[in-house]
């Protein structure tokens, strides 16, 4: 009667381990079941469920094994799994699986306390646990401000209450000061295709109409209103209007010098040559002006700008816009638009934004991030992003910064 077994391996890592343990495997003509290695610190833990030909091939094995494993200075142990066991374990991998993602300048065991705890709390199995972030300097080294940690983990199952998860997921993120995303690790989380930007206050540290108006000496009246919109507690197009209008007989020149000091947000540039390099297609979708748009779009590499067009007569700005206001439902129809011209399903969409007129995007793209957002916002988001630059975002999508090195 043939028999199952796990075998556990573990100890100083080098090159040529798997090779030689295989190897003593293989003499045995075992089938092998499931596999796995990882390695943490030099540090090697490898596991095989293998299946036998009987008592008899398993002891032979095991010996055999053990031998091997000693001369290279590891450590062999064995379980015997019954046929019961197997196939219990063999139907839990047809359940639901769904991946969180931990982001913060640095993580500690408090932070995967918590979530431990949670996972557990909702009746979910841990597969998996990996670090995508690269090395995080240690305590007096400096670079703590822009150092960045990200660890995922991998589970299975099906949480007991997707509301109470959630809820739970925003007051540990703000009670931490962590980040903290969940999705369905499913084939579209692992060929998302197009990424669609806000572009005040998310790729770019400025709101350009607050600048304009400061030019034009109205910056007080402007900067209010546009908390208020920002907050959902304004209709966009109405309030925008509103502060265009402000904006009248601005000289034009000094769009340029603007668009020439505006500050990149953090980890903006170092996402869009990743995403790039990856074969992403990008798009600012902005309830700004197109003038700077196009600007980050030549500087940047971005395909699709679609934003306001400034009226500008006799080189002054007229206090107008020309054309259909980008509001946050038109994000939405160009979102979609695109989307249809690239041929990618809305699951393969990225929408990334901050404002309350960001939300019709973000919640229909099928990774909606609410950036560094308002209350509001990331409550409605599907995902938030606080701690980190924009490109926190790769860690989403399953990057890790080792697989940047290639690129």
């Amino acid at each position: 009667m043939r028999e199952i077994l796990l075998v556990s391996i573990s100890g100083p890592d080098r090159p040529g381990i798997s090779a030689a343990l295989t190897e003593a495997l293989a003499s045995h003509k075992v089938s092998v079941l499931d596999v796995s290695q990882a390695v943490i610190h030099d540090q090697l833990t490898l596991g095989l469920v293998i299946e036998t030909g009987g008592e008899q091939d398993s002891a032979i094995l095991m010996r055999a094994v053990l031998f091997k494993a000693h001369a290279l200075g590891l450590q062999a142990r064995f379980t015997p799994i019954s046929a019961d066991s197997y196939h219990q374990w063999v139907s839990g991998h047809g359940k639901a699986r769904y991946i969180f993602t931990v982001l913060a300048r640095k993580i500690t065991a408090e932070h995967l306390a918590a979530m431990t705890k949670l996972i557990a709390e909702q009746g979910l199995n841990i597969d998996g646990l990996q670090r995508l972030s690269g090395r995080v300097p240690l305590e007096g080294e400096g670079g703590e401000k822009q150092a960045k940690a990200c660890v995922e983990f991998s589970v299975r199952g099906e949480p007991k209450s997707a509301d109470a998860l959630r809820a739970e997921l925003l007051r540990l993120a703000g009670e931490h000061g962590i980040d903290i995303a969940f999705q369905k690790d499913n084939a579209f989380r692992r060929n998302r295709r197009l990424v669609c930007f806000d572009m005040d206050s998310t790729l770019i540290e400025h709101e350009v109409i607050d600048e304009l108006a400061m030019a034009a000496g109205v910056g007080a009246q402007v900067a209010a209103i546009t908390e208020r919109a920002m907050l959902g507690e304004l209709d966009f197009t109405q309030s925008f209007e509103s502060r265009v209008a402000l904006l009248k007989g601005l000289d034009a020149r000094v769009l340029e010098s603007i668009a020439q000091s505006l500050k990149l947000t953090e980890g903006a540039e170092h996402l869009m040559l990743t995403l790039k390099a990856l074969g992403y297609k990008t798009a600012i979708l902005s309830g700004g002006f197109n003038y700077f748009g196009e600007y980050l779009q030549r500087k940047l590499g971005i395909d699709y700008v679609f934003a306001n067009q400034l009226e500008i007569e006799d080189g002054k700005v007229t206090g107008r816009v020309t054309g259909q206001v980008v509001d946050g439902a038109r994000k939405a129809e160009l979102l979609k638009m695109i989307a249809e011209k690239e041929g990618v399903n809305l699951e393969q969409v990225i929408a990334v934004g901050d404002g309350a007129n960001d939300l019709p995007m973000l919640s229909i793209a099928g990774l909606g991030i609410a950036f560094r957002a308002k209350p509001l916002v990331r409550a409605n988001a599907k995902q938030a992003i606080s701690t980190l630059g924009l490109d926190g975002i790769l860690y989403l999508l399953g990057v890790r910064d080792r697989d940047l090195d290639l690129i």
